[in-house]
């Protein structure tokens, strides 16, 4: 599996979350799926903190790009009861990001692709799809609406805060508008699966937070490696509930050790 997307990196408390993109490439990693980095970092110290931290994980990170400018970097305060806030959000480097040719090719050898931001009005999705790939989006993103769409994905994935009936509707009319499948996830209320042969309302794993971040970006990893080995939908979302949980219990989207005991090990 490979994630080509921004990354966001950030500190909250002075301890390091390192978000979405990254933290569905470790996660998926860390469920026994083998997972590679496609994206960008800035010359500076986020971004050797970034490499870092994936190769630690043991992320590939041959599709990893440095680009003159910052590594994006996002803020987050954590509440008291784990949930957590969105502070500050800089994109820097991966906006206008895209996988030159050679990346290209290696993404369309891929089992499969998942998407995180991009600024492509779509491009690479519409490509994968053209090539036959198994392709997926987490379509809450923070993003423009051009960029992103559900033609072509194999798997739409996104977040509601409503009721079960509002998450079925959602991913209904993303099935209406090409998706295979569609994943709803609701937080503490579980997530919704549907799909053309059936439709599952599968509950949140319960779990008292220490931080939510990361967990949503975990539950996809968990699905995405049950659902490559064969699980059928049900029980995929049911390994992305058990990796959210896991994800919960500890501060930042994964382990963090932090930048001074990655230094330490280089």
């Amino acid at each position: 599996m490979h994630r080509p997307a921004a990354l966001r990196l950030g500190w909250a408390r002075g301890a390091p979350r390192r978000g979405n993109a990254l933290n569905v490439a470790v996660q998926a990693r860390r469920a026994g799926v083998a997972a590679a980095y496609f994206g960008a970092v800035g010359p500076d110290d986020d971004g050797d903190l970034v490499r870092r931290s994936l190769e630690q994980e043991g992320v590939d990170v041959g599709g990893l790009v440095v680009r003159p400018g910052n590594t994006s970097v996002t803020q987050i305060e954590v509440r008291r009861d784990g949930e957590r806030v969105l502070a500050h959000e800089d994109f820097g480097v991966c906006r206008g990001y895209a996988p030159d040719a050679q990346m290209l090719s290696r993404l369309i050898q891929a089992d499969h692709v998942h998407l995180g931001w991009l600024d492509d009005g779509g491009a690479l999705r519409r490509r994968l799809a053209l090539e036959g790939r198994s392709v997926s989006q987490d379509l809450t993103v923070n993003a423009d609406p051009r960029n992103l769409g559900v033609e072509g994905l194999t798997i739409a994935f996104g977040s509601h805060p409503g009721t079960a009936d509002d998450a079925e509707r959602l991913g209904r009319e993303w099935l209406g508008q090409g998706a295979r499948m569609a994943v709803v996830t609701r937080g503490a209320d579980g997530a919704a699966v549907i799909a053309a042969e059936g439709r599952w309302h599968i509950p949140a794993e319960r779990v008292d937070p220490v931080d939510t971040t990361g967990a949503g970006d975990s539950f996809i990893a968990g699905f995405i490696a049950a659902w490559l080995r064969g699980a059928p939908p049900e029980a995929a979302a049911r390994s992305g509930a058990r990796q959210a949980r896991l994800t919960c219990l500890h501060e930042g989207g994964f382990p963090q050790h932090g930048g001074d005991w990655l230094r330490q090990q280089t």
